[in-house]
């Protein structure tokens, strides 16, 4: 028991953190997002040069919006299959309420906007995310079975 206590904590921190990340970027200006994606896209462009445009950027910028979403329905599925109570509709409401409250911070940031269109990509990757976690654990039970 006491394992599984420390391995909640661990995921309720792993949550609380890229929950700070994400919102953390949201709170960053416009010119301050554009440099840190620009540099990422600098670095990635030594491997893929073809990122090097403005489609490219856009792409970039798109790509971490599902990804970190992604990487947050994961880990908030996987903390809900620990406690045995699975998938369920509240957890892509958490999701499209963390997408949200992500976009509503960018509307007071200078050089930040709100779009409709990250916070449905945002939800879109949570619940991508949660997925990939809800069809392991269900194909793991299915093979505990036979």
């Amino acid at each position: 028991c006491a394992g599984m206590k420390k391995g909640n904590l661990l995921l309720n921190l792993l949550i609380a953190g890229l929950l700070c990340f994400i919102w953390g970027n949201s709170l960053m200006t416009g010119a301050e997002s554009g440099s840190v994606s620009g540099g990422i896209l600098a670095w990635l462009g030594q491997f893929f040069p073809g990122l090097m445009t403005e489609e490219g950027h856009h792409f970039l910028r798109k790509a971490a919006h599902f990804s970190e979403f992604f990487l947050l329905g994961a880990l908030c599925a996987l903390r809900r299959e620990r406690l045995g109570t699975g998938w369920s509709f509240g957890l892509n409401g958490f999701g499209l309420m963390t997408a949200c409250i992500d976009e509503t911070i960018q509307i007071y940031v200078p050089g930040r906007g709100s779009s409709l269109l990250d916070a449905w990509l945002d939800t879109a990757g949570f619940t991508a995310g949660a997925a990939v976690i809800a069809v392991g654990y269900a194909i793991l039970k299915k093979r505990k079975e036979t």
